[in-house]
């Protein structure tokens, strides 16, 4: 019986042709190509967004360490899983992208959409922290699900999206969830097209759809986060005002958003 840690003993193989360009990577462009340009560009992206959403607290000291540290496993057990298509790099590609979610779900949910039966944050934290355990400890039952039920996380942020977006008259804020939904359908379609028509793209050799699913999915990543922080800011910080900006200009065709607070004069 091959160990959880060799080559190959995963329950998911993706499309590219393992080996091919290397005797040691065995997808090379979901390693080398996409998962390293990912980690090493959009990740650090993001933590700017963060540290710019920071003063004068938009989020935590401690929601910042934490979000930080969880954004940087995907890309790192990516990594690995597509170096060695290995069951424990499976494993760890999929719950870190879990547990990153758990986190980001549990600083930043809007408390009105908390259940009735949760009253406080602390109440939530203890609700997530279940559900995942539950939901990590089920993973291991069939991992070939655990892909699929990840993107089926996403259809539920689109919901809270499209619930923020009817409360909310500026045309930025719409503008950036568009370009973050346009990113997540291409990566989707992406996603979905190297898992079901994988005939059709090696038969014109071509099997690379996952790889961009890497660099899509990081795309959207870059307008969520501050699309968050934004609505976050307006539940938590009632007093400061948030403005969308984009570097270095709005006129750029591929921009990096961020959050400004601005704090309303107050009235006489």
């Amino acid at each position: 019986m091959p160990s959880i840690f060799s080559y190959q003993s995963a329950e998911v193989d993706w499309c590219e042709s393992n080996f091919v360009r290397s005797a040691v990577i065995a997808e090379y462009y979901n390693t080398d190509r996409t998962s390293l340009f990912s980690f090493l560009l959009f990740t650090p992206l993001n933590f700017l967004v963060l540290e710019g959403a920071e003063p004068p607290r938009a989020c935590g000291r401690m929601e910042l360490c934490h979000l930080k540290v969880f954004l940087l496993l995907p890309g790192l057990f990516s990594m690995y899983f597509h170096m060695t298509l290995s069951y424990v790099g499976q494993l760890l590609d999929e719950l870190s992208i879990l547990w990153t979610l758990a986190v980001a779900y549990s600083f930043w949910y809007p408390q009105c959409y908390f259940p009735k039966c949760i009253k406080t944050r602390r109440h939530f934290f203890w609700l997530t922290g279940t559900t995942t355990v539950i939901s990590t400890l089920m993973s291991f039952v069939k991992p070939t699900l655990n892909a699929y039920a990840l993107n089926c996380i996403a259809f539920h942020l689109l919901y809270l999206t499209w619930r923020e977006l009817k409360k909310c008259n500026d045309k930025r804020v719409h503008r950036m969830a568009a370009v973050m939904v346009m990113w997540w359908a291409l990566a989707i379609t992406s996603w979905i097209s190297d898992r079901w028509l994988c005939w059709l793209w090696q038969a014109i050799n071509f099997p690379y759809f996952h790889s961009f699913w890497h660099v899509l999915i990081a795309m959207s990543l870059l307008y969520c986060c501050p699309l968050v922080i934004y609505f976050n800011v307006s539940y938590e910080m009632p007093s400061f005002k948030p403005k969308l900006e984009y570097w270095p200009s709005d006129s750029w065709p591929v921009v990096v958003p961020y959050v400004t607070l601005e704090e309303p004069h107050k009235q006489c």
